[in-house]
């Protein structure tokens, strides 16, 4: 396997604005740690993979962006451009280097759930470049 699961939100919302319900938390277990960050354009987050940590990605877009993983050490890189607006929730396996790279003009949004609480003593955050 070489696609890194991704699903798309449905959207909803009114007047006020969007609102997208998360993906079922479940398939990383119990949540431990939940946070939000913000890429702007121009900028990656990411460039790691986890040996331990199960987490899902929530990613919400105005703009273009693009996703990169690889599948493990060693193994080539891949990625999938997203353009528009929308939601999408990407769920990296154990290993799986993963990076969020903003190429549009407007900020993207990051709300990741995590089965681990974040211990900066152990970070269980590997460096691996995966963007092009």
């Amino acid at each position: 396997m070489t696609e890194l699961p991704i699903t798309h939100l449905p959207p909803s919302g009114d007047h006020r604005g969007v609102s997208f319900a998360l993906a079922d938390l479940s398939a990383i277990g119990p949540v431990a740690d939940v946070h939000v960050a913000s890429v702007r354009p121009g900028h990656v987050r990411g460039g790691h993979y986890h040996a331990r940590k199960g987490e899902l990605i929530a990613v919400v877009y105005e703009d273009t962006w693009s996703l990169h993983w690889d599948t493990g050490p060693d193994t080539p890189s891949h990625h999938r451009t997203f353009t528009g607006s929308g939601g999408v929730v990407v769920a990296p396996p154990p290993h799986w280097a993963h990076a969020v790279r903003n190429d549009g003009r407007a900020d993207l949004w990051l709300f990741v759930a995590s089965d681990r609480p974040y211990d900066p003593a152990d970070p269980d955050a590997f460096p691996r470049e995966v963007t092009d």
